[in-house]
C-alpha cells in the first residue's frame, strides 16, 4: 500500500482549517489509508497556527510548517512538495472545497492503475460545482479551452488544483517556477509534456463557507499565460530532453 501525503496551503484559514483537517483525517482513517497531512501555514495573521497546534494533539498524522520565506499559494505548495514523505502526494485546498471522498477515489485509482498522475475534472460527467461564482466560471472555462487547444489535449480542467502525483512524478517535473496560483497549471502541464501517464476522474467543488478566496483573477492572467508559454516552448523546442524516458537513462 502506498503512503499518501496531502499538502494543504493555508493563509488566514481560521474559519475552515479545523473542519478541513478533521474531515480529511476521518475519511482517510476510515478507509485505512496510510497517510500524512502537511499543512503549510503561509504567514497567517489570524488564529490558523493556534488551531493547527490544537489539532496536533488529536491527529497524529498532522504535520504543519510555518512558511517564513516568500509567501503566496505557489510558494506554500512548493514548500510542502519539498518536504512530503509519501509515495504519492495530493494538493488540496484549506477551505474544504475539495472532497476527501474524491481523494480516496483518486488514491485507489492510482494504486490499481499504476498511473503517474490522477487529475480531477469538475466539468465531465459525474463532476459538479456548487455555488461557483458565475464570472469566475466563465473565465475558468475560457482559460481551460485555450490551454486545451494550445497543448493539444482532451483534459478540460488543467487549472483545477486538486490532483494526485506519484513522488517520482514530482521529482521529474522540477524545478518549479510558479510562485502563485499558476502553479496549479504548471504541475499538470509539465507532467503531460514530459510524458507522465495520467487518468482523469470527476470530482466535486464546493465554494468556501468562511473567509475569502485568495485567487485574484486580475493579477493572474499574465502569470498563467507565462506558464502556458513556458510549457509550450518545452513541448515544441526542448527536443525531448526532459521526457520521462530520457530522465530514466
Amino acid at each position: 500500500m502506498m503512503k499518501l501525503s496531502v499538502v494543504i496551503p493555508a493563509h488566514n484559514e481560521e474559519g475552515s482549517i479545523y473542519e478541513t483537517v478533521t474531515q480529511l483525517y476521518s475519511v482517510l482513517l476510515q478507509n485505512k489509508i496510510s497517510h500524512e497531512i502537511l499543512v503549510i501555514n503561509d504567514n497567517s495573521s489570524d488564529k490558523t497556527e493556534l488551531i493547527l497546534k490544537d489539532l496536533k494533539r488529536t491527529i497524529p498524522t498532522l504535520i504543519y510548517f510555518n512558511n517564513d520565506g516568500s509567501n503566496g499559494f505557489g510558494f506554500a505548495v512548493r514548500y510542502g512538495l519539498e518536504r512530503f514523505t509519501g509515495d504519492c502526494v495530493a494538493v488540496m485546498m484549506a477551505d474544504l472545497s475539495d472532497s476527501p471522498d474524491d481523494l480516496v477515489k483518486f488514491y485507489n485509482t492510482m494504486c490499481e492503475g499504476r498511473y503517474d498522475c490522477v487529475f480531477g475534472s469538475r466539468f465531465i460527467k459525474g463532476g459538479q460545482v456548487i455555488d461557483y461564482p458565475f464570472l469566475k466560471k466563465i473565465i475558468n472555462r475560457l482559460a481551460n479551452f485555450i490551454v486545451r487547444i494550445s497543448v493539444g489535449m482532451k483534459y478540460n480542467d488543467a487549472t483545477n488544483a486538486f490532483k494526485l502525483y506519484k513522488k517520482e512524478t514530482i521529482a521529474g517535473i522540477k524545478p518549479f517556477l510558479a510562485p502563485h496560483f499558476n502553479l496549479t497549471l504548471e504541475l499538470p502541464l509539465k507532467a503531460i509534456v514530459r510524458g507522465y501517464s495520467y487518468t482523469v476522474l470527476p470530482n466535486s467543488w464546493t465554494n468556501r463557507k468562511h473567509g475569502e478566496s485568495k485567487l485574484k483573477i486580475k493579477e493572474m492572467g499574465s502569470r498563467y499565460f507565462f506558464i502556458l508559454l513556458y510549457c509550450l516552448i518545452e513541448k515544441y523546442f526542448s527536443r525531448g530532453d526532459y521526457k520521462k524516458e530520457t530522465l530514466k537513462k
